[in-house]
Protein backbone atom coordinates (compact mmCIF):
# COMPACT_ATOMS: atom_id res chain seq x y z
CA UNK A 1 0.00 0.00 0.00
CA UNK A 2 0.78 3.73 -0.62
CA UNK A 3 0.84 5.19 3.01
CA UNK A 4 4.44 5.35 4.44
CA UNK A 5 6.26 8.60 3.37
CA UNK A 6 9.18 8.24 2.00
CA UNK A 7 10.13 11.84 1.06
CA UNK A 8 8.23 14.83 2.34
CA UNK A 9 9.28 18.93 1.73
CA UNK A 10 7.91 22.30 3.60
CA UNK A 11 8.49 25.24 1.94
CA UNK A 12 11.53 24.51 -0.11
CA UNK A 13 12.68 27.95 -1.66
CA UNK A 14 16.19 27.56 -3.84
CA UNK A 15 17.29 31.17 -4.60
CA UNK A 16 20.67 31.25 -7.05
CA UNK A 17 22.47 34.51 -6.96
CA UNK A 18 24.94 35.72 -10.04
CA UNK A 19 26.49 39.16 -8.47
CA UNK A 20 23.74 41.28 -7.34
CA UNK A 21 20.68 39.47 -9.61
CA UNK A 22 18.78 36.75 -7.87
CA UNK A 23 16.90 33.56 -9.29
CA UNK A 24 14.35 31.56 -7.26
CA UNK A 25 14.37 28.47 -9.05
CA UNK A 26 12.30 26.93 -6.72
CA UNK A 27 9.59 28.90 -4.58
CA UNK A 28 7.68 27.42 -0.98
CA UNK A 29 7.54 24.40 -2.57
CA UNK A 30 6.04 21.55 -0.07
CA UNK A 31 4.99 17.73 -1.14
CA UNK A 32 4.47 14.43 0.20
CA UNK A 33 5.91 11.76 -1.73
CA UNK A 34 4.75 7.96 -0.34
CA UNK A 35 6.47 4.77 -0.59
CA UNK A 36 6.51 2.87 -4.01
CA UNK A 37 5.06 6.07 -5.91
CA UNK A 38 6.07 6.47 -9.54
CA UNK A 39 5.51 10.51 -9.91
CA UNK A 40 6.02 12.32 -13.34
CA UNK A 41 7.13 15.65 -12.49
CA UNK A 42 6.64 17.77 -15.63
CA UNK A 43 6.73 21.49 -16.42
CA UNK A 44 8.62 23.65 -19.10
CA UNK A 45 12.17 24.51 -18.85
CA UNK A 46 13.06 26.27 -16.09
CA UNK A 47 9.93 25.32 -14.25
CA UNK A 48 12.60 24.41 -11.20
CA UNK A 49 11.98 20.59 -11.94
CA UNK A 50 15.24 19.30 -12.20
CA UNK A 51 16.31 21.66 -9.13
CA UNK A 52 13.73 19.92 -6.93
CA UNK A 53 15.04 16.28 -8.23
CA UNK A 54 18.43 17.80 -6.91
CA UNK A 55 17.52 18.72 -3.87
CA UNK A 56 15.48 15.74 -3.39
CA UNK A 57 18.56 13.55 -4.13
CA UNK A 58 20.98 15.13 -1.96
CA UNK A 59 22.86 16.61 -4.80
CA UNK A 60 22.72 20.59 -3.95
CA UNK A 61 20.99 22.13 -0.44
CA UNK A 62 17.85 24.18 -0.53
CA UNK A 63 18.09 28.04 0.53
CA UNK A 64 15.09 27.80 3.31
CA UNK A 65 13.28 25.39 4.18
CA UNK A 66 12.69 21.41 4.58
CA UNK A 67 13.41 18.17 3.09
CA UNK A 68 12.85 14.92 5.20
CA UNK A 69 13.77 11.28 3.97
CA UNK A 70 12.33 8.38 5.63
CA UNK A 71 11.59 10.89 8.67
CA UNK A 72 15.45 12.12 8.94
CA UNK A 73 15.26 15.77 8.46
CA UNK A 74 18.15 16.55 5.60
CA UNK A 75 18.29 20.21 6.01
CA UNK A 76 20.03 19.68 9.34
CA UNK A 77 23.22 16.87 8.48
CA UNK A 78 26.69 17.50 7.20
CA UNK A 79 27.54 16.95 3.59
CA UNK A 80 29.30 14.12 4.69
CA UNK A 81 26.40 12.18 5.82
CA UNK A 82 24.16 13.63 3.45
CA UNK A 83 26.63 11.74 0.69
CA UNK A 84 26.52 8.48 2.55
CA UNK A 85 22.81 8.85 2.16
CA UNK A 86 23.25 9.67 -1.44
CA UNK A 87 25.14 6.54 -2.67
CA UNK A 88 23.01 3.52 -0.29
CA UNK A 89 19.36 4.88 -0.76
CA UNK A 90 19.15 6.71 -3.87
CA UNK A 91 19.74 5.69 -7.46
CA UNK A 92 20.09 8.04 -10.29
CA UNK A 93 19.63 7.76 -13.85
CA UNK A 94 20.41 11.01 -16.32
CA UNK A 95 19.63 11.63 -19.99
CA UNK A 96 23.52 11.61 -20.67
CA UNK A 97 24.05 8.74 -19.44
CA UNK A 98 26.62 10.14 -16.92
CA UNK A 99 29.25 6.85 -17.91
CA UNK A 100 33.14 6.77 -17.07
CA UNK A 101 34.31 6.59 -20.58
CA UNK A 102 37.57 4.79 -20.31
CA UNK A 103 35.96 1.76 -17.74
CA UNK A 104 34.14 -1.20 -18.62
CA UNK A 105 30.42 -1.44 -18.25
CA UNK A 106 31.11 -3.56 -15.46
CA UNK A 107 33.82 -1.74 -13.55
CA UNK A 108 31.17 1.43 -13.93
CA UNK A 109 28.55 -0.47 -11.68
CA UNK A 110 31.38 -1.69 -9.46
CA UNK A 111 32.70 1.58 -9.09
CA UNK A 112 29.45 2.98 -7.29
CA UNK A 113 29.18 -0.18 -5.04
CA UNK A 114 33.06 0.95 -3.56
CA UNK A 115 31.37 4.33 -1.98
CA UNK A 116 28.83 2.56 -0.67
CA UNK A 117 30.84 0.59 1.57
CA UNK A 118 29.82 -2.97 -0.46
CA UNK A 119 32.68 -5.12 0.55
CA UNK A 120 35.31 -5.89 -2.15
CA UNK A 121 34.43 -9.95 -2.86
CA UNK A 122 30.58 -9.34 -3.48
CA UNK A 123 30.95 -6.29 -5.76
CA UNK A 124 31.34 -8.15 -9.27
CA UNK A 125 28.70 -10.96 -8.19
CA UNK A 126 26.13 -8.24 -7.86
CA UNK A 127 27.20 -6.10 -10.71
CA UNK A 128 26.63 -9.33 -13.40
CA UNK A 129 23.49 -10.22 -11.74
CA UNK A 130 22.26 -6.47 -12.13
CA UNK A 131 23.63 -6.54 -15.66
CA UNK A 132 22.28 -9.99 -16.92
CA UNK A 133 18.86 -8.69 -15.34
CA UNK A 134 19.24 -6.33 -17.40
CA UNK A 135 19.92 -8.28 -20.71
CA UNK A 136 23.62 -7.42 -20.68
CA UNK A 137 25.77 -10.02 -19.97
CA UNK A 138 27.24 -9.81 -23.04
CA UNK A 139 28.41 -6.62 -22.83
CA UNK A 140 30.08 -6.87 -19.19
CA UNK A 141 33.73 -5.91 -20.82
CA UNK A 142 32.45 -3.79 -23.17
CA UNK A 143 33.31 0.02 -22.93
CA UNK A 144 30.56 2.75 -22.97
CA UNK A 145 31.68 4.17 -26.64
CA UNK A 146 30.82 0.06 -27.77
CA UNK A 147 27.23 0.13 -26.49
CA UNK A 148 24.56 1.81 -28.53
CA UNK A 149 22.52 4.52 -26.72
CA UNK A 150 19.63 2.06 -25.35
CA UNK A 151 22.92 0.18 -23.82
CA UNK A 152 24.59 2.64 -22.08
CA UNK A 153 21.00 3.31 -20.36
CA UNK A 154 20.66 0.15 -19.54
CA UNK A 155 24.40 0.25 -17.70
CA UNK A 156 23.11 3.88 -16.52
CA UNK A 157 20.28 1.97 -14.75
CA UNK A 158 22.22 -0.95 -13.64
CA UNK A 159 24.63 1.15 -11.58
CA UNK A 160 21.81 3.35 -10.43
CA UNK A 161 20.25 -0.18 -8.73
CA UNK A 162 24.04 -1.27 -8.04
CA UNK A 163 23.67 -0.17 -3.77
CA UNK A 164 19.58 -1.36 -4.07
CA UNK A 165 18.48 2.16 -3.29
CA UNK A 166 14.75 2.41 -2.30
CA UNK A 167 14.79 5.49 -4.63
CA UNK A 168 15.36 6.07 -8.32
CA UNK A 169 15.30 9.64 -9.85
CA UNK A 170 15.46 9.70 -13.27
CA UNK A 171 16.00 12.87 -14.97
CA UNK A 172 15.01 12.86 -18.80
CA UNK A 173 15.90 9.33 -19.13
CA UNK A 174 14.55 8.46 -22.48
CA UNK A 175 15.55 12.35 -23.65
CA UNK A 176 18.37 10.62 -25.77
CA UNK A 177 17.07 7.35 -26.91
CA UNK A 178 15.01 6.62 -30.22
CA UNK A 179 11.39 5.89 -28.95
CA UNK A 180 11.13 2.13 -28.91
CA UNK A 181 14.52 2.64 -26.39
CA UNK A 182 12.86 4.72 -24.72
CA UNK A 183 9.84 2.66 -23.86
CA UNK A 184 12.16 -0.19 -22.93
CA UNK A 185 13.82 1.86 -20.26
CA UNK A 186 10.36 3.04 -18.81
CA UNK A 187 9.52 -0.78 -18.69
CA UNK A 188 12.30 -1.44 -16.78
CA UNK A 189 11.71 1.45 -14.70
CA UNK A 190 8.11 0.26 -14.20
CA UNK A 191 8.97 -3.40 -13.32
CA UNK A 192 11.52 -1.92 -10.45
CA UNK A 193 8.26 0.33 -9.64
CA UNK A 194 6.37 -2.72 -9.06
CA UNK A 195 8.91 -4.47 -6.91
CA UNK A 196 8.59 -1.71 -4.48
CA UNK A 197 11.00 0.65 -5.65
CA UNK A 198 10.04 4.81 -5.43
CA UNK A 199 10.28 6.34 -9.03
CA UNK A 200 10.64 9.97 -9.60
CA UNK A 201 10.69 10.73 -13.06
CA UNK A 202 12.02 14.44 -14.79
CA UNK A 203 10.30 14.66 -18.01
CA UNK A 204 9.28 16.99 -20.90
CA UNK A 205 7.40 13.77 -22.71
CA UNK A 206 3.70 14.15 -21.85
CA UNK A 207 3.37 10.46 -23.16
CA UNK A 208 5.42 8.87 -20.53
CA UNK A 209 2.39 10.00 -18.18
CA UNK A 210 1.06 6.76 -18.22
CA UNK A 211 4.19 5.01 -16.39
CA UNK A 212 3.16 7.35 -13.25
CA UNK A 213 0.66 6.81 -10.36
CA UNK A 214 0.84 10.49 -9.96
CA UNK A 215 1.35 13.33 -11.86
CA UNK A 216 3.23 16.80 -10.54
CA UNK A 217 3.78 19.53 -12.69
CA UNK A 218 5.89 22.82 -12.20
CA UNK A 219 5.86 26.46 -13.12
CA UNK A 220 7.68 29.14 -12.40
CA UNK A 221 9.35 27.36 -9.44
CA UNK A 222 6.26 25.86 -8.09
CA UNK A 223 4.09 23.73 -8.09
CA UNK A 224 1.04 24.43 -10.41
CA UNK A 225 -1.09 21.32 -10.49
CA UNK A 226 -0.48 17.85 -8.34
CA UNK A 227 -2.61 14.73 -9.70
Amino acid sequence: MLDKITIETHSLTKIYKTGKVEFKALNNVSLKIKKGDFIALMGPSGSGKTTLMNILGCLDRPTSGDIFLEGLNLSTLPDSQLAEIRSKKIGFVFQTFNLIPNISALKNITLSMIFAEVPRSSREANALEILKKLGLEKFTRNLPSELSGGQQQRVALARALANNPSIILADEPTGNLDSSTGIQIMNLLSSFNKEGKTILLVTHDASLKKYANRIITMKDGEISEHR
